[in-house]
């Protein structure tokens, strides 16, 4: 049978990136992972222990399919504790995944054609199913001195129809302030642009308290996760939180497209919400390989980073090594041990000189990549 060009997309490299360290350690090899946005910690154990006393006596079948009301009145009431906004439970739709999420958004928000501003680097699956639903991803080549993130100068004259931001981001960490948040914000409503914002890494952050987008203006679609912060990345379980006269095409694409998110996730991510003590806890491991990584990478000659605001990672130019990011993650694992991510992965047109260095895991793995590294860059 013949394929449909919408499924001509380009591979996800750092899951590649998995398999290759996959099939080492299947012979016998120990690697280090910091490929990876994936913490190596589990589901918080009071989401764990709700979802074992449900399951004893629920069905647990189909929710609706804009998610379990108590759970999108908790995420309501979580915008009121960390933002100071009154959010209407009915405007938050729980989806499969933050990954459910951007389909559903891109469906609802854009016809065939369309074009919508990505920055680069940037998370590759945005590109990818923008592309499988016919809609043009316009990359927008964003600078160290603005630290990776787009500014409303970079989106002039472009003719978007939409615009997809993500603080803090992947792969570079950074965050956009409250004030750039509003100024791009300000541009695209100015445009006519739709202004969707990726905040599935909030709640890991270094340097104060992430903006969130609904904070400037409600004519925005917000997408977050419980997969980072929350450490249940293969729940598959997100939200996203959208204008009022939205939710109902909203409604009727989630009931066609995945009828609703899973009910035992759901469950278990209301829970989660509350284990404060221990994400807490989570996030002091994150803070301490940051730190670890900003005062090591530099001793091995890589230098030439921004220090991440928030998520887990380390966004590295290594053009004095390679022009070639993806030989040199592979010549890395095979002589050091480490899988790392190509920067091919976020910016098709210079990530060929960068890798993206994951520091999920615990501190000790870090440590032991970061030896590693050291002797192979001859640090």
């Amino acid at each position: 049978m013949r394929n449909s060009t919408r499924g001509d997309v380009d591979p996800f490299i750092v899951m590649d990136v998995m398999e290759a360290a996959r099939q080492a350690e299947a012979a016998g090899r120990d690697i280090v992972h910091m490929e990876v946005g994936q913490p190596g910690t589990p589901a918080p154990e009071g989401a764990r222990a709700a979802l074992t006393a449900k399951m004893q006596s629920d069905p647990l079948g189909y929710s609706v399919a804009l998610g379990l009301p108590e759970l999108r009145a908790r995420i309501a009431a979580h915008y009121g504790e960390k933002h100071g906004l009154e959010l209407d439970p009915k405007r938050v739709i729980i989806t499969p995944g933050s990954s459910g999420a951007f389909i559903l958004a891109f469906t609802a928000l854009f016809d065939a054609g369309a074009r919508v501003g990505l920055g680069e680097p940037g998370y590759p699956s945005y590109r990818q199913i923008l592309k499988a639903l016919d809609v043009e991803p316009v990359g927008i080549e964003t600078t160290p001195e603005n630290r990776y993130q787009p500014v409303p100068g970079d989106i002039a004259g472009l003719g978007l129809d939409g615009l997809l931001v993500a603080s803090p981001a992947n792969p570079s960490g950074t965050m956009l302030s409250k004030g750039a948040m509003a100024a791009l914000a300000g541009a695209c409503a100015q445009a006519g642009t739709s202004f969707i914002s990726d905040e599935i890494y909030q709640g890991i952050e270094y340097s104060g308290r992430g903006a969130s987008a609904l904070e400037v203006t409600d004519d925005c679609y917000v997408i977050n996760s419980f997969s980072k912060y929350y450490s249940m990345t293969g729940w598959r379980i997100g939200w996203m939180v959208v204008p009022e006269a939205h939710v109902r095409v909203i409604e009727r694409l989630a009931q066609n497209m995945f009828i609703c998110a899973p009910h035992a996730s759901q469950v278990a991510a209301l829970a989660a919400m509350d284990c404060r003590e221990e994400l807490e806890a989570n996030l002091a491991v994150y803070t301490r390989n940051r730190a670890l990584m900003v005062e090591a990478l530099p001793q091995m000659g890589l230098t030439d980073f921004a220090p991440p605001d928030g998520a887990f990672y380390i966004y590295v130019d290594v053009s004095h090594v390679t022009d070639d990011s993806r030989a040199l993650a592979k010549d890395i694992l095979e002589k050091a041990g480490v899988a790392l991510t190509p920067g091919l992965d976020f910016d098709p047109h210079r990530g060929h000189r960068t890798l993206r260095l994951s520091y999920a895991r615990g501190s000790e793995e870090i440590e032991e990549g970061l030896r590693r590294l050291a002797r192979y860059f001859g640090g």
